[in-house]
């Protein structure tokens, strides 16, 4: 099966600046894929490559196996984009963008799509407001709905709910889940990771234009060393014998710690070491590795390979 998304040694330098540093990575159909990296490590110029907005230096970049520079009709028929910046004509109402947004892709008689993507998105009562009167959820809500009006097989979201209320939070993902499921490929960039981690199934990370981590979200999940167990102490100190657990950022300074678990049969020790000195727990809590803790992790350990080479 031709990939949904195929990017082969793509690489790209503003005036010296290496923005991408030969990304390749295949993005199949039907996956919900998350694109993840700090501020500046290249999502955006990634994006953009593969919207056909910029051209890449070197590499290539194929929707359906259509390269979008060469074939970049076919490309662009088969994706659709949420931008991150709020993008808007200020002369029409929602239903009149949604319309012309249509005839840009030669869509004849597409009311019945548009009132459905309205419906889902809870456009519907604003569908004959002009865009200047929206609200900045509304808007968002709007370009999400242009980047669906064509029914593209593929849907990028860069930065979809930034800024934006929990409603339409709720109300995107469950369309888009949607959407998914019917065997849309769906991209997400994000700097909320527990959403990333609630819809993706597999993930890249981006560091200065190369790509440090690609892999299952389950896999990527077993990266992190273990769990956490946060404890409480009523009364006593804890032990000298747990010092070596407690986690490296952790400075409560009172009776609170975090300590790292790597196994489940490791909390009875804990605890049989806590009652032999005598200390009463208040609290206690087990905490599960997560996305963040995995992003961190890995970006740290790019700066810590990185500072090691130079």
């Amino acid at each position: 099966m031709t990939a949904a998304i195929q990017i082969d040694s793509v690489e790209k330098s503003y005036k010296g600046f290496k923005a991408l540093k030969g990304v390749s990575l295949n993005i199949e159909q039907g996956e919900f894929f998350g694109l993840l990296g700090p501020n500046g490590a290249g999502k955006t110029t990634l994006i953009s490559t593969i919207a056909g907005l910029i051209r890449p230096d070197v590499g290539s970049v194929r929707i359906h196996g259509h390269d979008v520079v060469r074939d970049f009709r076919d490309a662009r028929m088969k994706l659709g984009v949420v931008p991150q910046e709020l993008v808007f004509d200020p002369f029409f109402t929602v239903r009149e963008t949604l319309r012309l947004q249509s005839g840009y892709f030669g869509l004849k008689n597409n009311d019945k799509w548009i009132d459905e993507v309205m419906e889902n998105l809870d456009l519907t009562p604003k569908a004959d407001v002009n865009m200047r009167a929206l609200s900045g959820g509304m808007k968002r809500r709007v370009l999400v709905a242009q980047a669906l009006v064509h029914k593209p097989p593929v849907i990028v979201l860069d930065e979809p709910t930034a800024g934006v209320d929990v409603e339409l939070r709720q109300t995107l993902w469950k369309f888009i889940a949607r959407l998914n499921r019917e065997g849309h490929t769906v991209v997400l960039t994000t700097h909320y990771l527990e959403e990333a981690q609630a819809m993706c199934q597999r993930v890249a990370m981006l560091k200065t234009g190369n790509v440090v981590a690609l892999d299952t979200m389950s896999q990527l999940l077993r990266r992190v060393s273990g769990s956490s167990l946060v404890v409480h102490l009523k009364h006593g100190g804890l032990p000298e014998g747990l010092r070596h657990l407690v986690a490296h950022d952790e400075h409560n300074g009172g009776n609170k710690y975090t300590l790292r678990v790597n196994e489940y049969s490791e909390v009875e020790g804990i605890l049989a070491r806590l009652r032999e000195s005598g200390a009463e727990i208040d609290e206690m809590q087990l905490q599960q590795a997560d996305l963040e803790d995995i992003f961190i992790q890995i970006m740290e350990g790019e700066s810590q390979a990185g500072a090691s080479v130079r």
